[in-house]
């Protein structure tokens, strides 16, 4: 931040979002300029963001030295993808290690993350997409070399089935280092529910004792440098609501790769308002997946899955983390369809092992979790993260009821997401949606459908502008 009229904006001719390269104890990052017109800032002063403070171990009353940076030379292999050519291997390096390393400015990692979209990756491109951002962070080794995961492509709320998978596949003895995103453009990522639950910000140490001790952990990819690339690119896409398939893929894998894996059992949901809309796209991305993870040494098992309506009752972290500890504790009102999906991935997982056949898993995955050993284990990784939490629960609620009697007949995860998002989920744990129905259910004019839970009243009111506007989530059919 400097002032417009500051002499070293005028000489240099420094413009509001120009790059700039400053210099301060020995270091340097590549930082956007902000200009400011008021004496919030004196003549010869700067002032710098909290992440390039603490990047520059900045103290007040400093001297910084600001320079323009060298010209890049990948911008101009971005304006040669913008016009839809390919993109060659070394390219595709300079790319990802500019972007890893600073250097892109969010106009220019839009830029790259829209030029990408649409299918307008093939699949030499994604190969080497995922390579050069394994390539740009950290790896995790571990003794072991099977080493599994589970990821789900999104698009489906509710689905939280990764730490009831994890503490299964870790109590039956398997080694599972599962790093998870924050949404992108959904009210709940893996990461935002196991924090309601027990510290996700782990280091790669801490991560790596965790694992070693207890056999899985449920980390927050952001916080290890694993595939930083990647998670530049996130926070772009998020802004942007773009989850393309080329970078998805590579995002998922270049994780999968970084964090050690060998094994993957990958979820693709399919339904009319889920991410994956047609069984066609998904087989594609099936077909992906398995090749791609071939040539990159992975080995790869893609389930194709019911999409057609959230699955547990709560979306938003919160909600999901009562669901999922519902489930481990084996309640009696759990939801069941939570169950049934995190059992079915699970028996996918054990059956990479050498000791199963295929079809015995889902029986022993089944015996762990009933028997308790399961949530014995999750509670044992939540220890080892820094402990459990108790889960909180939102100060303001509205039930929506039925207008109508009848038959539910749909029920849209997009528009659910939206208005989860709308009251303030992901940001606000607390905050989304509690559904009362399912698809099939039957309900009298009156009966609750689903209430919106928030961590303020403003926010409450905010999501239910959105129906009054028409963002309706159920279709009931009358009878």
């Amino acid at each position: 931040y400097m002032r417009q009229d500051c002499h070293v904006c005028i000489s240099e001719g420094f413009e509001t979002h120009t790059r700039i390269k400053v210099k301060l104890n020995g270091k340097a990052i590549i930082a956007t300029l902000n200009t400011v017109n008021s004496d919030l800032l004196n003549h010869g002063e700067a002032a710098l963001s909290d992440y390039a403070w603490d990047l520059l171990e900045a103290k007040e009353g400093d001297k910084i030295k600001l320079s323009h940076p060298k010209p890049l030379s990948s911008l101009s292999y971005l304006r040669s993808k913008i016009y839809g050519n390919e993109l060659k291997q070394e390219e595709i390096v300079e790319i990802v290690k500019d972007i890893s390393q600073g250097r892109y400015s969010d106009i220019h990692i839009s830029s790259f993350v829209t030029a990408c979209a649409g299918g307008k990756l093939n699949e030499r491109e994604i190969v080497e997409l995922t390579e050069a951002m394994v390539e740009a962070g950290d790896k995790l080794n571990w003794e072991s070399d099977f080493v599994v995961d589970k990821h789900c492509v999104g698009g489906l709320p509710g689905n939280r089935t990764t730490p009831i998978i994890a503490a299964i596949v870790a109590a039956y003895g398997l080694t599972m280092p599962k790093t998870s995103s924050r949404a992108i453009t959904s009210p709940a990522g893996t990461a935002d529910t196991m924090e309601v639950l027990a510290p996700v910000e782990l280091d790669i140490k801490t991560m790596q004792a965790i694992v070693n001790k207890e056999g899985a952990c449920i980390a927050w990819g952001g916080s290890i440098a694993l595939s930083p690339a990647d998670d530049i690119l996130i926070r772009v896409e998020k802004a942007l609501d773009i989850d393309s398939e080329g970078q998805l893929i590579a995002s998922v894998l270049s994780k999968k790769i970084a964090a050690g894996s060998t094994h993957i059992v990958m979820d693709i949901p399919v339904g009319p308002t889920a991410k994956v809309r047609t069984n066609a796209k998904a087989f594609v991305l099936k077909k992906h997946f398995e090749s791609i993870g071939k040539k990159l040494g992975l080995e790869i098992k893609v389930l194709i899955t019911d999409g057609t309506q959230p699955i547990g009752n709560g979306i938003g972290p919160a909600l999901e983390a009562r669901d999922l500890v519902a489930v481990l504790k084996c309640e009696t009102d759990a939801a069941e369809d939570l169950k049934e999906r995190a059992l079915v991935l699970a028996a996918s997982i054990l059956e990479f092992s050498s000791d199963l056949k295929e079809g015995e898993g889902y029986a022993i995955a089944k015996k762990i979790l009933e028997s308790g050993r399961a949530w014995e284990k999750f509670k044992a990784i939540c220890t080892a993260q820094g402990g459990m939490r108790e889960i909180p629960q939102a100060p303001y609620s509205h039930t929506v009821k039925a207008e109508s009697s009848g038959i539910i007949i749909n029920i849209n995860n997009r528009s659910l997401a939206l208005l989860a998002k709308l009251a303030g989920a992901p940001e606000d744990k607390v905050a989304g949606l509690d559904l009362h129905v399912k698809l099939g259910s039957i309900v009298n004019k009156g009966d609750p459908l689903y209430t919106i839970c928030s961590e303020s009243i403003g926010e409450l009111d905010y999501a239910l502008d959105s129906l009054k506007e028409g963002n309706h989530i159920l279709e009931i059919k009358e009878q």
